[in-house]
């Protein structure tokens, strides 16, 4: 019985130290773990905060260079023909937009289909306008008839301002 109680009086104190020992290291090191993922998290935030800024600010800029009235400011050559012209704007429009592609990787799902749709309407009403004008027409007509028409362009404003609230919660 002597034997057992001697080997019971040094066993138990050591599974003791040695359970204790493993909780606090097991506790030690998983806040480590959350210490390091908390730094890794910010290190990615101070990296990819100025590229989604960057990236919006972009998307905006594409939005007011694929604006009609904009772009006849960029575009036209009063020697141009009305199809000549049309060619050259949405020439520019589809070169600004595949320019910009890339930033879908900063922004969220929600606002790069706003994008899209601004895109497509863009293109349709230019489009629409293009072909409501007789074969002989001038780029002065055809850029005439596209002021008048004061294009209203609900899916690029849309786009517009869901850019903008997005950008501001990145703040």
């Amino acid at each position: 019985m002597g034997e057992i109680y001697y080997l019971l009086r040094y066993t138990v104190p050591a599974v003791v130290v040695f359970i204790t020992a493993w909780f606090i290291l097991r506790e030690f090191f998983q806040q480590e773990n959350k210490r390091r993922h908390a730094e890794l998290m910010s290190d990615r935030m101070r990296i990819s905060l100025p590229l989604r800024l960057q990236a919006y600010e972009r998307l905006i800029v594409l939005m007011e260079r694929i604006s009609p009235n904009n772009l006849i400011m960029r575009v036209y050559r009063p020697e141009w023909s009305a199809r000549e012209l049309h060619r050259q704007l949405t020439k520019s429009i589809r070169d600004e937009y595949t320019h910009n592609l890339s930033q879908q990787i900063y922004i969220s799902p929600q606002v790069w289909e706003l994008i899209n749709k601004a895109y497509e309407e863009t293109m349709g009403q230019i489009n629409s306008l293009a072909s409501s004008l007789p074969d002989e027409a001038t780029a002065s007509e055809f850029s005439q008839q596209i002021l008048e028409a004061d294009l209203e362009r609900p899916a690029t404003r849309a786009a517009m301002d869901f850019l903008k609230s997005e950008a501001r919660k990145s703040f």
